[in-house]
């Protein structure tokens, strides 16, 4: 009978403790308004974005590091992982800088030297000289994404696709092109990107058990297939946010991350102006450049990670949505005019009615 209490008690301790690690692994909380953003402003966004956007799964504001607000349209959850698509490819870009930071590869290694096995017997000059550089840029030259059916090796496909333009020079959405940046980690480090990321990026900042799916070659996809909860996505935007600093400890290089989500090619055919679009504002390595000197990482159907440096915050969206753009109109529209460089007075009924609408919103 004793022995079975004491372990018991152990089991309750154990127990105790993982929720207290999970509970510090966690953002801090705060108020808007001690942050310096309106409540009102917040209010106004969650208001508009429930009525206009088919359909808003999450929201979460981060400013100065605390999370200031955070809801979630019924049955999605805080607990709930969400599918990101295209947003995972920042988090492959992200390990493919921690690789080249470890010595693995360079932006400038050639594609082709990664996979002898798969290239085309006599490759054309455009596939010679593709290089990593240009993966991450979606400037592989490609007129057409190469993408791979069934059970063929995904690398193989890639690599017979004809290369018509020289790599570097033009700017085309390349999802694939993602998929060979995972390939191309897993091949000189011996582990998934999901694998070489976890000690790296998501245990030390308490993402738990993120899941990856693969190519029939076992390979994490890359460029979509990634599950993570809301508050993971802030966390990352918060990483990057802090040039690569989390609790004291650089996770990764401040170089590679200025570098990653600067403009590295023009992706718009408009004429330059205010009226460009945020898809239009220049490709950094899988980051898109935003107006409003901000940056994302973002995924089909409204996945987002928006980090904004100059109001120091970061916004994490989940969605089902066909009009991304227009998500971030209302973000433009309702929270930038919200943000202000001090605290500001605390506004309770403003609060209390935010909390009311949060807790009723449902999806329909």
């Amino acid at each position: 009978m004793t022995r079975m209490m004491n372990s018991l008690i152990v089991t309750l301790i154990m127990l105790m403790a993982s929720t207290l690690q999970a509970q510090s692994q966690s953002l801090p909380r705060s108020t808007p308004e001690a942050q310096g953003v309106s409540s009102e402003g917040i209010l106004k966004f969650v208001t508009a974005a429930d009525k206009q956007i088919q359909s808003m799964h999450s929201f979460m504001l981060v400013r100065h590091g605390k999370v200031i607000a955070e809801c979630w349209w019924s049955p999605e959850a805080a607990d709930k992982p969400h599918i990101l698509w295209s947003l995972s490819k920042s988090f492959t870009s992200t390990a493919v800088g921690l690789a080249i930071e470890e010595g693995k590869l360079n932006l400038d290694d050639k594609v082709i030297r990664f996979f002898p096995e798969d290239s085309p017997e006599n490759p054309s000059e455009n596939l010679k000289v593709m290089t990593v550089k240009d993966l991450l840029t979606m400037s592989t030259g490609h007129d057409a994404e190469p993408w791979a059916k069934g059970e063929e090796i995904w690398t193989k496909r890639f690599l017979s696709q004809p290369v018509p333009n020289k790599p570097g020079s033009k700017f085309l959405y390349n999802t694939p092109a993602t998929y060979m940046q995972s390939a191309i980690v897993q091949k000189v480090t011996g582990k998934t990107v999901l694998e070489f990321l976890t000690p790296r990026l998501f245990e030390p900042l308490g993402i738990e058990t993120p899941t990856w799916e693969t190519s029939p070659q076992g390979i994490s996809l890359g460029g979509y297939g990634l599950y993570l909860k809301t508050e993971d996505i802030a966390k990352f935007g918060q990483l990057y946010l802090q040039k690569g600093n989390w609790n004291s400890e650089q996770l990764v290089p401040s170089k590679w991350i200025e570098t990653a989500t600067n403009k590295q090619i023009e992706n718009a055919s408009a004429p330059s102006g205010k009226n460009k679009s945020d898809w239009q504002q220049g490709y950094g390595f899988q980051f898109w450049r935003c107006r409003h000197n901000a940056y994302r990482g973002d995924g089909k159907d409204g996945q987002f990670c928006i980090v904004l440096p100059d109001q120091d915050a970061v916004i994490a969206i989940t969605a089902k949505t066909g009009n991304m753009q227009a998500q971030l109109e209302l973000v433009w529209k309702h929270l930038l005019p919200a943000f202000h460089d001090e605290a500001l007075l605390e506004n309770p009924a403003s609060v209390e009615k935010l909390d009311k609408v949060i807790s009723n919103l449902k999806l329909e």
